[in-house]
């Protein structure tokens, strides 16, 4: 695993377009695990603090609990649709994969708040090549570093 960091100076063009990505809008989807196994998607909003990713979450909220007994987690940027007249032009959509770690959060002002350092496994974007006809999917993984993929 890696901290935001740490990612961010392996590939720095890469995490600045996975940054841009997630600050477009305040929503964004978190998945975690029940207690059961099966998955929760929940809205969440991130913190990107040039260390560090941070999730804050309400006191006895679902995905917090999620998070407490399971750590894995997978967080998904907002999306917008590609240009109509230049498909190219879209900008992609991010995910972030990793665990959670619970850290204090003394200036939280709801007592019993969680806080929560995103450690990464994955990092991901995927978005249209120049010509707006093919996926483009760049990827960090902490061992192995970058990779790219390209699909008709």
């Amino acid at each position: 695993m890696a901290r935001w960091a740490e990612f961010k100076a392996a590939a720095p063009d890469l995490a600045d377009r996975v940054e841009e990505r997630f600050a477009i809008r305040r929503h964004k989807t978190l998945a975690t695990l029940r207690k059961d196994g099966s998955p929760r998607i929940s809205g969440i909003e991130t913190e990107f603090d040039g260390s560090d990713v941070y999730l804050g979450m309400m006191p006895d909220s679902r995905k917090l609990h999620d998070l407490r007994r399971d750590p894995r987690l997978a967080l998904h940027s907002p999306t917008e649709d590609p240009p109509i007249d230049g498909p190219s032009g879209w900008r992609g959509e991010a995910k972030i994969a990793g665990r959670a770690v619970e850290v204090p959060d003394v200036n939280s002002p709801v007592a019993g708040a969680g806080r929560i350092r995103v450690d990464i496994t994955e990092v991901v974007l995927t978005s249209l090549d120049e010509t707006g006809s093919r996926l483009v999917v760049e990827s960090w993984h902490p061992s192995r570093g970058r990779d790219r993929l390209e699909r008709a």
